[in-house]
């Protein structure tokens, strides 16, 4: 189970029409939603993985603490939800050093797990995972492998993988169906998918790959009430705000459906070897030509 922790107005969809430069400007409701979460954790006996933006964590410092106090995991989603494949390698090393001191000085214990912004590492980013590893991360969860590749490359594996010495690359889930790759992980499908569908389609993901599946949300998909951007695209609109009243009843159902726990004890600590995709040709994230 994890958790990216930005607020409403730090999504993709909606840069096109909010300013980085007016976050500041805007209400914050990162906080309460975050609380939120962790009392339905609390509720339902879980822990959790919380992918935090460096940005939250330097003007929400206790809400770290509570999170790691919860026994949660804090890892970092980056500084300030740019996206890995429109950064320089040398803008990406700054991003992911400064994001994860911000955390590890705001929650006071070392962060070993990293989310890119969007799931924007792949083949066009060869160079992230090397970076990853030297600035001192363990894994990543920052792929989705059912994305299709225009130059008719083979699909990302589907399970956690080495892409280079020191540092995992942990996919999250999809679902092979009739030739089509199918999201199993939630987000947006989680609120647009019936609940049985996404039950099925979370246990059915975890069995056709043979690995525990990997269920992301976000604080603000259970806040029905968060401030609209009416001046975003239509599209953009449906995609962010479908559903949010029903999330967190459906969350509560999810969550007593299946044994949840978090990414560094499973995937670290807990793991047998078996969970792992060796690949047996080439690097499955290669440079592009």
């Amino acid at each position: 189970m994890t958790v990216d922790v930005e607020d409403y107005f730090q999504v993709e969809a909606f840069s096109s029409v909010i300013d980085r430069r007016e976050w500041d400007r805007l209400p914050r409701r990162v906080e309460g939603n975050t609380v939120r979460l962790l009392e339905i954790f609390a509720e339902a006996g879980i822990r959790a993985t919380f992918f935090t933006l460096g940005w939250v964590a330097q003007r929400h410092a206790a809400l770290m603490q509570r999170i790691i106090a919860a026994g949660h995991e804090l890892a970092s989603h980056g500084l300030e939800h740019r996206r890995v494949d429109r950064q320089s390698p040398a803008a990406f090393r700054r991003d992911v050093s400064v994001s994860k001191r911000i955390l590890e000085d705001a929650g006071g214990m070392s962060v070993c797990g990293y989310r890119a912004p969007t799931f924007s590492i792949g083949r066009q980013t060869p160079w992230a995972h090397a970076i990853l590893a030297e600035e001192g991360y363990r894994y990543s969860s920052s792929v989705y492998p059912g994305r299709g590749d225009r130059r008719g490359r083979p699909p990302l594996p589907r399970r956690a993988f080495a892409p280079v010495p020191g540092m995992l690359e942990i996919p999250l889930s999809s679902l092979r169906i009739m030739g089509m790759d199918v999201p199993a992980s939630g987000g947006g499908y989680f609120r647009l998918f019936p609940l049985g569908l996404s039950r099925r389609l979370v246990a059915g993901a975890s069995r056709a790959n043979d690995t525990p599946g990997v269920f992301y949300l976000h604080p603000w998909e259970i806040d029905a009430t968060q401030p609209r951007q009416h001046q975003a695209p239509s599209v953009s609109r449906f995609r962010h705000y479908v559903n949010l009243g029903r999330t967190e009843t459906r969350l509560h159902h999810l969550l007593r459906s299946y044994t949840w726990t978090r990414m560094d004890r499973l995937f670290l600590t807990e793991a047998p070897q078996a969970l792992l995709s060796i690949p047996e040709t080439q690097d499955p994230l290669p440079p592009s030509p």
